[in-house]
């Protein structure tokens, strides 16, 4: 389990007591009103039209499982407990995890289940089924249905993974750490010769810049859904960033000096993959990422650690 800016990212995995907490449509109900407002228990079983004795239970248990907060305050007669949420938003990752080899494990993510961001418009996301929330709004990247993206476009800016460190678990040493994902620059309609330097990010460290060559149209991308417009980017460039002890490197071509051991991947329970548009760099020229049901690859964003 973990939290960022307001954020809680639950997996299967780890965390499947929590997510049976949610299992109940009462303490879904009391989560929904909460979300905008603090009450007390006679509030929110009025509010509901419930008895108050179910309202105390199930707030005890959503208490207890940290996903709300209570605090005790003076009333006119007493004291009253007031509750709120603790989190903005509740992610639950479904992260197929397997083991490829015996010394490699490959954990994929979902393009949509980013923890944090930063993007600037022209921007969007949408799923294999329609666009979600709206275009070119950036706070349309809060969208709860952004689990379901499989294609998600900016100009400047980035969005932030947050994968589980496996590695801590493992008996050798971490010898590669490998990121997968499908990338093209981002333009109204599309450009093939349109160049856009995109960054990329572990644990913050900046590992080096790629320049995506265009946004391509050309014909429509193998698993692009017909819905979505032949003028809209159909497919991007698999690109695989590596990093090692001697060096960085994408497509085996070396990027940057940048080491495994300079990542410091033993002391995080958690490695962070952000990937951005910088505003100052010579060619912003946008990004579209594509997830599985979009572009030429079924897949998402994969990270592959070899020991």
């Amino acid at each position: 389990m973990n939290n960022h800016d307001g954020f809680l990212v639950l997996t299967i995995q780890k965390n499947k007591d929590l997510i049976l907490s949610l299992s109940n449509a009462v303490r879904l109900k009391i989560l929904d009103l909460l979300s905008s407002q603090e009450l007390n228990i006679n509030e929110i079983a009025e509010t509901l039209n419930l008895p108050q004795s179910t309202v105390a239970t199930n707030v005890a248990i959503l208490e207890k499982a940290g996903l709300i907060e209570t605090k005790v305050i003076s009333a006119k007669k007493g004291k009253q407990k007031l509750c709120k949420t603790a989190y903005k938003e509740i992610l639950i990752q479904l992260m197929p995890e397997k083991t490829v080899a015996d010394n490699t494990l490959e954990i994929e993510m979902p393009i949509g289940l980013y923890t944090n961001f930063k993007v600037s418009a022209p921007c969007g996301l949408c799923s294999t089924t329609g666009i979600i929330g709206f275009l070119d709004v950036p706070d349309s990247f809060l969208n709860p249905e952004r689990m379901g993206a499989g294609l998600l476009w900016f100009e400047t800016g980035w969005v932030e993974y947050q994968f589980p460190n496996n590695s801590l678990y493992q008996k050798k040493p971490l010898r590669m750490l490998e990121v997968s994902l499908e990338l093209s620059s981002e333009t109204p309609g599309t450009n093939k010769n349109w160049l856009s330097d995109i960054t990329f990010w572990i644990n913050h460290v900046e590992i080096g810049t790629w320049t995506s060559p265009g946004d391509f149209g050309d014909k429509r991308g193998k698993f692009t859904p017909e819905w979505w417009k032949l003028e809209g980017s159909q497919y991007g460039l698999l690109k695989r960033l590596m990093i090692t002890e001697e060096g960085s490197f994408i497509d085996g071509v070396k990027l940057s000096s940048v080491k495994l051991s300079d990542l410091h991947i033993p002391e995080h329970h958690s490695i962070r993959f952000r990937i951005g548009v910088k505003e100052d760099s010579p060619h912003p020229g946008g990004i579209n990422i594509f997830g599985r049901g979009f572009g030429n690859y079924n897949q998402a964003i994969v990270m592959r650690m070899s020991f």
